[in-house]
């Protein structure tokens, strides 16, 4: 009798959450965490807490799309993730095999237009693994609806030296003046991938860390962060509604930030001698409540918002 009216309860809670969400982030970027604890906690073996998270994974692609999102990152399998028992290894590399191809021949998949991609260190994996791979990127790599990144073998350290020794390279082969290093320049040196900055990065199970992931993509634009008590498998659409509701929250607060800091630039140096903050502030004004949002020393209808 007590689970109607909670999952009555939890649907309209759920079509709530849907009616306040006004924005979504453009890329999402998920850690997966808490797989094992979810098995343990049920007496199975971690392999099938790997298999219901893979239930989720599937549910949070049609969220996604459902929602508008662009891009997702999946942080599947770290670099630290090698040192686990030889056994769990296996299964999981079995179990993302399998996964790889079985998304890469699904229906939904085709339909959604889902672009399927893998980054990171790719060639210690496995045969297996990297054949699966190759076969989900040659299905998918007419699509660009949704742009899906699986990140195997990946660390966001590990990135970022093999682009920084890929740049010296260049240096030393004469191919780039050091003058000439600039953001381009390490984003070209990437692992190719990630498309966009990443917006949101939403991580289950309880930790608020983002175990070093993506941190040039995330860091770099100062991305929302949203921390979710529930295991990967427990993981479920209210929690993504809240995961959105945290990044509106921090985008609102940025873009409050970006307009006083342009407004008081404006009111120490005037309107006439900082035209790139009275740019800003005409970008950003109206996320200020109304009475902020009259440029200093100009009226208001001379400054139209962007």
């Amino acid at each position: 009798m007590v689970a109607r009216p909670r999952e009555w309860l939890e649907s309209l809670y759920e079509r709530v959450l849907e009616h306040e969400i006004s924005s979504t982030p453009t890329h999402v970027a998920v850690i997966q965490d808490g797989n094992r604890r979810y098995a343990s906690q049920q007496g199975e073996n971690p392999t099938q807490g790997h298999r219901e998270g893979a239930d989720t994974t599937e549910a949070l692609l049609e969220w996604c799309d459902e929602f508008g999102v662009e891009e997702v990152t999946l942080y599947t399998f770290s670099t630290e993730n090698f040192d686990r028992p030889e056994q769990q290894r296996e299964e999981l590399f079995d179990l993302i095999a399998s996964k790889l191809r079985e998304f890469a021949d699904a229906d939904r998949v085709h339909e959604q237009g889902v672009h399927i991609r893998a980054i990171g260190e790719t060639q210690r994996l496995p045969e297996r693994v990297r054949e699966a791979i190759d076969y989900a990127e040659d299905q998918t790599e007419h699509y660009d609806c949704l742009h899906l990144n699986i990140a195997l073998a990946y660390g966001g350290r590990a990135e970022l030296l093999t682009a920084t020794r890929n740049i010296a390279r260049q240096v030393d082969d004469n191919d780039l003046e050091p003058a000439d290093i600039g953001v381009e320049t390490v984003e070209s040196a990437l692992y190719e991938g990630p498309t966009r900055d990443v917006d949101l990065i939403l991580r289950s199970g309880g930790d608020e860390r983002t175990s070093n992931f993506l941190p040039w993509q995330a860091n770099g634009n100062e991305a929302a962060v949203y921390f979710s008590t529930p295991y990967w498998p427990e993981f479920s659409k209210i929690d993504f509604l809240r995961a959105i509701r945290t990044y509106e929250h921090r985008e609102r607060m940025w873009r409050q930030s970006r307009a006083r800091r342009a407004q008081e630039l404006l009111h120490v140096l005037g309107p006439d001698t900082c035209p790139d903050a009275r740019q800003t502030f005409r970008r950003f004004r109206n996320a200020l409540p109304v009475a902020e949002q009259e440029p200093p020393g100009q009226p208001t209808e001379s400054e139209p918002a962007d």
